[in-house]
C-alpha cells in the first residue's frame, strides 16, 4: 500500500477513538461509505483490535485501515495480525521500529524540528505535526523551510475549518479525529457523522 499516495490523493485520515467497540466499528464503516477512505482506529479504544479485525473482514483486504497511538513494539505486531495495513504513532519509539521492521507504511509523530528530523531519517512514510494546534499553519510553514522533502500531515485540533488552511499552507493531508467523529464511536448519531464527513470533505475538497 503507498499510503503517501493515499496521503496526497484523500487529503482526510479519519482518526476514531470510542468506548464502544460495536459504535467505533459501526463508525469506521460509515466514514468509508461516506468517501473517507484512510480511516485510523487508536488502540486506546475499547477492544480496539477486535474493531480493526473486524473492520477489515467488511472492508476487504484493499482497505487503508489503520491502527493509531501505536506505542509499543507489540502493539505493532497485534494491530497487523488485526488487519492493519499501516501504523500511526504518537512520537518515535518501539511502535515505529517495529512498524519499519515489518516493512509497514507509518505515520510518524512527532513536533519539533529534531523530531520530525528523526522520524525523517527513520524511515517514516511521512510525519504527523502533533499537536498541529499548538503552533497552527505559521508553524507548519516554519517547518516546510528545513524540511521541504518531508511530506506533514497535521493532526490535533483540525477540523472542517482549519483543514482547508493546513493543506494551502502545504501539509499532505490532515488527520481529524473528535471534530469529525464526535461521539458516533460512543453510540451517538451515525446521521450526524455522516454529515460531518460530507462536510469536511467538501472542505478540502473545493
Amino acid at each position: 500500500m503507498d499510503l503517501r499516495t493515499l496521503l496526497r490523493i484523500g487529503r482526510v485520515m479519519a482518526i476514531v477513538r470510542g468506548r464502544d467497540a460495536d459504535a467505533a466499528l459501526r463508525t469506521v464503516l460509515a466514514l468509508v461509505a461516506e468517501g473517507i477512505e484512510l480511516v485510523e482506529v487508536s488502540l486506546t479504544s475499547h477492544r480496539a483490535f477486535d474493531v480493526l479485525a473486524q473492520a477489515r473482514v467488511e472492508l476487504g483486504t484493499g482497505a487503508a485501515l489503520g491502527a493509531g497511538t501505536v506505542v509499543t513494539a507489540d502493539d505493532t505486531r497485534r494491530a497487523v495480525e488485526a488487519g492493519a495495513s499501516f501504523i500511526v504513532t504518537p512520537g518515535l519509539g518501539a511502535g515505529l521500529d517495529e512498524a519499519q521492521r515489518l516493512d509497514l507504511p507509518v505515520l510518524a509523530g512527532a513536533l519539533t524540528p529534531t523530531e520530525v528530523a528523526a522520524a525523517a531519517g527513520r524511515g517514516a512514510t511521512a510525519v504527523k505535526l502533533f499537536p498541529a494546534s499548538l503552533g497552527g499553519t505559521d508553524y507548519l510553514r516554519a517547518l516546510q523551510s528545513p524540511f521541504p522533502q518531508v511530506p506533514l500531515v497535521p493532526v490535533g485540533g483540525v477540523d472542517a475549518n482549519s483543514a482547508r488552511d493546513f493543506l494551502e499552507a502545504g501539509a499532505l493531508a490532515v488527520g481529524v479525529g473528535a471534530p469529525l467523529v464526535g461521539d458516533a464511536a460512543d453510540g451517538g448519531d451515525l446521521g450526524e457523522l455522516r454529515a460531518r464527513a460530507r462536510a469536511l470533505l467538501a472542505s478540502v475538497q473545493s
